[in-house]
């Protein structure tokens, strides 16, 4: 009677269990708003991302256009997933969307019933007397805002919109027109006009130089930006999303290896500690991954990448390391920069007012190594282009990070040190600072994406965080300058 009572007991468990599985995977719904024109990939990844994760991803389709409307009106939603840039850009002024990821692009092409049998070969052939057609209409489509800005280029607009036959609210009313016969011919994308083998292709040469990018990005409005920007990650994966884009003959970014949290690597020199370590953890947060901080003197995490170390990213003390390994590293990016200075024990005993002084003084001082660290390397070029080489005999410690020398200063260890002025910010009550005027005396820190990376676009999310207007206020507090 007891076994049964037990196994009545552990059943009645596996289906609450199983019960609050399903509940809590209910609780995980996304709402995105999709160009019309990525509704049979989107419809693809939307079931076999429900079918991975149990996330219920509910998709609005309509023109780029009429979609931001609708999140203007709403304010409600998690993705906005948009077909021209100029509708991003819209979304950025009027403040609706955070993160920001590309993934693919879109040419537009002539699409006519199979056989083309009014022999049309160019755009300039809509406006002859037996040709109908329709267009996307521009103020809500991204394919109809790109026909008129080509046919306005041509200086035919005004013919064109005044012979048009009808102007469509998404893309694919446009090629389905086509496909009834309702009219000849029409202007749709090339990843739209793939998906129906009932048309045929004309590839224009005055069609060439136009392009469109296609935009994923996270809505200031989601209420689980977590769970938005994982789905983020899967749409822009090489082997999730994209590749479903590629099966329906779009033309793809590169994207990252898929992981559903991923661990990135990241290089960073010393200094650089202070203002990121707070926005990295907010990142990670966000993101719902995780980032691997390095921290080091510069010469030595170079030292370790020229041996075979491959991070995702490098951000520097200094340009000067950059350049060492920049066959290495895309897409730089200037962050900040702080000066080098010198400190000493509260009081500046001794009166060092010059780096003259520290060579005119038996006393302690304290560098960064040059081998080892972007400061030393600098500080020894400030002390060669003044011709103060002769300081170096009153070097008694050289240390790979700068925090090391402050410590020893602090302790009594050392009379003075040379550091960045960003070392100092939390010091400054116990230290005294003196600037050092010299033209060498800045460094400026720099950001590089790894060429072969497979988190590139998670890594230039962290550096955008990096960069925000947000994060501006960790690297002027603690001594550093922003840098464009």
């Amino acid at each position: 009677m007891k076994s049964i009572v037990v196994l009545i007991f552990a059943v009645f468990c596996l289906i609450t269990f199983n019960s609050c599985i399903k509940n809590n995977n209910k609780e995980i719904e996304l709402f995105v708003y999709c160009a019309a024109g990525m509704k049979t990939p989107m419809d693809n990844i939307v079931k076999q991302y429900k079918k991975e994760y149990g996330v219920n991803v509910i998709v609005q389709y309509g023109g780029s256009g009429s979609l931001l409307s609708s999140i203007r009106v709403s304010n409600k939603g998690d993705i906005y997933l948009a077909s021209d840039n100029s509708f991003l850009e819209s979304a950025k002024k009027y403040n609706l969307v955070d993160e920001i990821q590309s993934l693919a692009f879109l040419k537009p092409v002539i699409v006519t019933r199979k056989g083309n049998p009014k022999k049309i070969s160019t755009i300039l052939d809509f406006l002859k007397p037996n040709v109908s057609f329709c267009l996307g209409t521009p103020d809500v489509t991204s394919i109809g805002k790109m026909t008129q800005k080509l046919y306005t280029e041509l200086n035919v607009w005004g013919d064109i919109s005044k012979k048009v036959t009808v102007f469509k609210p998404t893309v694919f009313d446009v090629a389905n027109d086509v496909k009834l016969g309702t009219v000849d011919a029409a202007i749709i994308w090339d990843g739209v006009a793939y998906q129906y083998p009932e048309l045929e292709i004309i590839k224009d040469t005055q069609l060439d130089k136009y392009q469109e990018s296609v935009w994923v990005t996270v809505l200031k409005s989601s209420k689980n930006p977590t769970e938005a920007l994982k789905f983020l990650r899967y749409l822009s994966a090489k082997d999730k999303g994209l590749s479903v884009f590629e099966k329906y003959k779009y033309t793809v970014i590169e994207g990252d290896k898929w992981s559903e949290k991923p661990d990135l690597l990241l290089y960073s020199g010393g200094v650089n500690r202070v203002a990121v370590e707070a926005i990295i953890k907010q990142f990670e947060a966000r993101e719902g991954l995780t980032v691997t901080r390095v921290y080091n003197g510069c010469g030595i995490l170079v030292g370790q990448i020229k041996t075979g170390r491959k991070p995702d990213a490098f951000l520097t003390c200094d340009i000067s390391f950059m350049d060492q390994v920049k066959a290495d590293f895309c897409d730089l990016r200037n962050i900040s920069q702080t000066d080098i200075v010198i400190v000493t024990k509260k009081g500046n005993p001794l009166n060092i007012k010059s780096l003259k002084d520290l060579s005119d003084q038996s006393l302690k001082l304290g560098v960064g190594n040059p081998l080892q660290s972007t400061l030393g390397a600098l500080t020894q070029r400030i002390f060669k282009s003044l011709k103060l080489e002769s300081i170096n005999k009153n070097v008694c410690v050289q240390t790979p990070t700068a925090d090391l020398l402050i410590n020893q200063l602090r302790t009594g260890a050392l009379d003075a040190a040379i550091v960045y002025k960003a070392n100092t910010a939390k010091v400054k009550d116990k230290l005294d600072v003196i600037a050092i005027k010299e033209t060498y005396a800045t460094a400026t820190q720099n950001f590089g994406l790894s060429k072969i990376s497979e988190n590139k676009n998670a890594m230039k999310r962290l550096v955008d965080a990096i960069k925000s207007e947000p994060s501006q206020k960790y690297f002027i507090n603690n001594g550093f300058v922003i840098k464009d």
